[in-house]
């Protein structure tokens, strides 16, 4: 049952597999496609926001009004709007145009102490900027990310020189990164139909595939089905190989004998059906040819039979199926000597079967009449472990019981008892 739910298991998982695979690599495909979008607008905005704002540094208008303003204020005495007004009105129509032509939020103009003089909010000019500038004041170049009054953004900041090298302000060029998320959303419709395209070939394709697995599951079942069919009649063969010997032993021993019309009439016997139903009708002729063919058998495999039984006792097909799988067992373990005994008490037949072998391991007791098991080598390749299996069938569909245990001489000893059939 174990390995059953585990063959359904892998089985749904193959199936399922094909389909997990695309919705993977197509997810694995969007999201590096998303990214690599996102990080090319990140980028190409960068290099646009420092390219206007460079520009603009280096411009001479914004350097001569940024010169003349330099004496309007100090790091005391900040300037004001009003100081800057001259130069916001010379400077702001400037930064506006640039500003929509770039396509970025502010520009943004500064003297040398970081005071705004241009802002595309009139309430912040003549307001000092809030985010660093030192550095920037200082001859360095910023780009990257900060918060400021418009909210988070992507800026550059670039220093202006006048002459002789002197610093007189910063031009500073910012993009919302609201903005950039607008942006990021366009290019993500606009990938999105190739995105859910590619998921519907996918999953046709792994359709396909799972269609094909599906045929290649059912056509290894039905191979399953008919090797399981073909191997519950090859075990049913070797069953009738084991009960066919034995007969042929006793028709042997009654032909061997001279009883020809005794042979005869157990022939008869069994070959409409072999049950229970049907006792061999030879008399005491077949319970000595039974016992002659048990006896022939074990002096082939180099053992002794040495039999106790009761006398008047018929020995039917079922008896003699369990002694002589039982000697025959005992011989092929290599036992030398092999003791019989069956008495009949009332409807019931007791018998033993013991010998001088190496008997059966402990280990082994439970599982000695499991169908196939068998502490034999199987080199005639007839199957091995099915004659025990055979005798407790037989014991049991004549109500009876049969153990297994140690010896007196050694070996292995069975017990059983069954009905008597009369």
């Amino acid at each position: 049952m174990r390995r059953s739910s585990g063959a359904r298991a892998a089985r749904l998982g193959m199936l399922v597999l094909p389909s997990l695979i695309v919705l993977a690599a197509v997810g694995a495909t969007a999201w590096v496609a998303i990214s690599a979008q996102e990080r090319s607008i990140r980028a190409s905005t960068a290099d646009r926001v420092h390219e206007v704002a460079a520009s603009l540094a280096v411009l001479p208008e914004v350097r001569r009004t940024l010169e003349s303003s330099v004496d309007s204020g100090d790091e005391d005495d900040l300037a004001d709007a009003d100081d800057l007004a001259a130069a916001t009105e010379e400077l702001q129509p400037l930064a506006d145009i640039v500003g929509q032509a770039a396509g970025v939020y502010y520009v943004v103009i500064t003297d040398d102490e970081g005071v705004r003089i241009t802002h595309p909010d009139a309430a912040e000019r003549g307001v000092r900027v809030s985010t660093t500038n030192e550095t920037v004041l200082a001859g360095e170049e910023f780009l990257g990310t900060e918060t400021g009054p418009s909210g988070r953004s992507l800026r550059a900041k670039v220093p202006v020189y006048g002459d002789g090298e002197r610093i007189v302000g910063m031009v500073a060029v910012g993009v919302l990164e609201s903005s950039l998320a607008e942006r990021r959303d366009e290019a993500l419709g606009d990938i999105l139909p190739w995105i859910i395209g590619a998921l519907v070939v996918g999953t046709l394709a792994s359709s396909a595939v799972g269609a094909a697995i599906e045929r290649r599951f059912r056509r290894l079942d039905e191979e399953a089905a008919e090797h399981e069919h073909l191997r519950r009649i090859t075990s049913a063969l070797r069953e009738q190989s084991h009960e066919f010997s034995t007969r042929l032993h006793v028709i042997h021993g009654m032909v061997s004998h001279g009883d020809a019309d005794d042979a005869l009439a157990y022939i008869d016997g069994i070959v409409p059906v072999l049950t229970s139903q049907h006792p061999a009708t030879a008399g005491s002729s077949v319970t000595s040819a039974a016992i002659e063919a048990v006896q022939t058998e074990l002096t082939v495999l180099g053992a002794r039979l040495e039999l106790e039984m009761d006398r008047d006792i018929e020995i039917d097909e079922g008896v003699l199926l369990v002694f002589a799988n039982l000697c025959r067992n005992a011989g092929e373990a290599g036992a030398h000597r092999v003791r019989c005994t069956l008495a009949e008490r009332g409807r019931t037949l007791v018998g033993s079967v013991e010998d001088d072998g190496p008997g059966i391991d402990p280990a082994d007791v439970e599982r000695v009449f499991a169908r196939g098991y068998s502490s034999k080598s199987d080199h005639a390749g007839g199957g091995r472990g099915i004659g025990l299996d055979l005798v407790r069938r037989t014991v049991m569909a004549r109500g009876g019981v049969i153990e297994v245990g140690r010896s007196g001489l050694g070996g292995a000893r069975f017990d059983f008892e069954m009905e008597a059939t009369r």
